[in-house]
């Protein structure tokens, strides 16, 4: 006798049995000993990014082909990486999570596949990709199938970079080639549980006997202060999700489209409370942060990278609700000099906001370039010219406000009218100059002063005389090199009617593959 087909209500019941199995990952009690470390897992990282109900898995019951060294794919549940599409704040993203329950989450062949079709997904249709890690890296098992993983996940990184946002947060170990992925990506997230290295202590102190701890050499704070990997810290993984929504929420899908434009704060009313903020001693500090706050909308001001070269502060915010990258020397932090670490931190942000359409507006205070030895062996002149040729290169709106010291090369680099800003506007504290009128009354006059009968006194005359000369927003304007000498507290009406006019900017350049850029 011939058996009775299974009915298509069996065939459900197995199904789901295989989906409930399948999101298990390594099994209950290894995702109860990811929770006891203070960690999501990847399935429960997935659900507080998204929308709920919005995600669709793609790649659940994937296997990999490699059965040697005793693997058996049968404990290895979407080769320990979860991967598909959803919903975060209504706008679709594609998305991938490792999961340290099925093998530590390390990458193979097809955990790689996965992520790298998800990554091809997202270029083909337009919508940002995250990606969680945490992962022990390469799976040793595969040799050199691993391997390949990582080339196409890097191959795959690049073919996105500049077309759709990419983001990674790093919730648990990231290290060898895993680690290049994420610097590849647009902004890193890092949390202070995860770590992050080529080469971890046990490796180094084979090699070079020295005894380094992991967060020493990879935590959250050190590539944040100290390697500039990292542009956000997070305490926990609900922290660096809600640090990723709120990224995503200032950027477009893709290099397409514009940033969303939100219900915002449509006050620009004069705010007499900016004349208080910056100090009339050039020689005094003040936190830039303070006017940001008073220009952006609700005082609401994304910071990237805030503990990495603190002489510049870059970030996100919302003018009207449109949004805008912010580029601004810090007095607070070696008086807002622009060195070698600073430069390198304010032309990667100043190309990604052009690469996705996201205006610029530039708070200048600059006394120059950082002098001395190390700057320059460290390579100032090269990594200073990144700040030249990311302005220059930027095609998108670009607003420019001297608030105080402007002063020589420095001055050029942060987006000056001859670099293509659109409108540059300064307050009447504005010192537009080849340096300081100290320095160059001392080279300029200098035998007139050490013929004077009183050469302390002669020298403070002819100081001011210089600076009531040049050292002046007025001489910058009477060049058109200044487009409008503006009282601070109108200065957020004068920023949101520029934003509003240049919001259509087109601008065409030369065809080329691609520019030359100092690197």
């Amino acid at each position: 006798m011939s058996k009775k087909p299974v009915t298509m209500k069996k065939r459900v019941e197995a199904l789901l049995e295989a989906r409930t199995t399948a999101r298990l990952g390594g099994g209950e009690a290894r995702l109860q000993k990811q929770r006891d470390a203070g960690k999501m897992t990847a399935r429960e990282r997935i659900d507080a990014l998204i929308d709920p109900e919005s995600f669709q898995e793609i790649g659940l019951f994937r296997k990999n082909r490699t059965v040697t060294f005793g693997m058996d794919t049968a404990d290895m549940p979407a080769d320990g990486v979860v991967t598909g599409t959803a919903t975060v704040l209504g706008r679709p993203v594609h998305l991938a999570s490792q999961d340290f329950t099925v093998m530590g989450g390390s990458a193979g062949e097809t955990h790689s596949i996965k992520v790298v079709e998800m990554m091809k997904a997202a270029l083909e249709n337009g919508t940002p990709f995250v990606f969680i890690n945490d992962s022990g890296g390469a799976r040793v098992q595969e040799g050199i199938d691993s391997l390949s993983g990582y080339g196409q996940v890097f191959y795959a990184n690049v073919l996105l970079s500049g077309v759709v946002p990419q983001i990674s947060i790093i919730a648990g170990p990231c290290a060898g080639g895993a680690a290049y992925s994420p610097a590849l990506t647009d902004f890193v997230i890092q949390t202070r549980k995860a770590h992050m290295f080529i080469t971890g202590p046990s490796v180094i102190k084979q090699v070079t006997g020295e005894e380094v701890t992991s967060d020493r050499l990879g935590g959250a704070d050190a590539h944040m202060s100290i390697s500039g990997v990292n542009h956000f810290v997070a305490d926990d993984d609900a922290q660096a999700i809600l640090i990723a929504k709120k990224l995503l929420s200032f950027l477009p899908a893709n290099n397409t489209e514009d940033a969303p434009i939100i219900e915002g704060d449509y006050n620009v009313e004069y705010d007499p409370s900016l004349h208080d903020v910056v100090p009339a001693d050039g020689k005094q500090g003040y936190d830039v942060r303070d006017v940001i706050a008073k220009l952006v909308d609700y005082g609401d001001f994304l910071e990237v990278q805030a503990a990495y070269a603190m002489n510049i502060v870059v970030g996100f915010a919302r003018i009207n609700g449109r949004s805008v990258g912010i580029v601004a020397n810090q007095p607070n932090h070696m008086a807002g000099v622009l060195d070698i670490n600073s430069s390198d931190k304010g032309s990667k942000f100043v190309r990604f906001c052009n690469a996705f359409n996201i205006p610029i507006l530039t708070l200048v205070d600059v006394p120059g370039y950082m002098p001395g030895v190390t700057q320059e062996h460290g390579g100032i002149i090269r990594h200073g010219a990144k700040m030249l040729y990311a302005y220059s290169a930027a095609t998108v709106p670009k607003i420019t406000v001297v608030l105080r010291k402007a002063y020589g090369g420095a001055y050029i680099a942060m987006a000056c009218k001859d670099l293509g800003a659109d409108k540059v506007f300064a307050w009447p504290t504005a010192e537009i100059a080849v340096m300081g009128a100290e320095g160059a009354a001392s080279i300029v006059f200098k035998r007139e002063i050490e013929a004077a009968d009183d050469p302390e006194a002669k020298r403070e005359e002819l100081v001011e005389a210089y600076r009531s000369t040049f050292s002046t927003p007025f001489m910058a304007a009477s060049r058109g090199l200044v487009d409008d000498i503006i009282d601070p507290g109108d200065t957020r009406r004068k920023v949101a009617m520029a934003l509003e006019l240049l919001a259509s900017k087109r601008e065409l350049r030369p065809a080329k593959k691609h520019g030359l850029g100092p690197v």
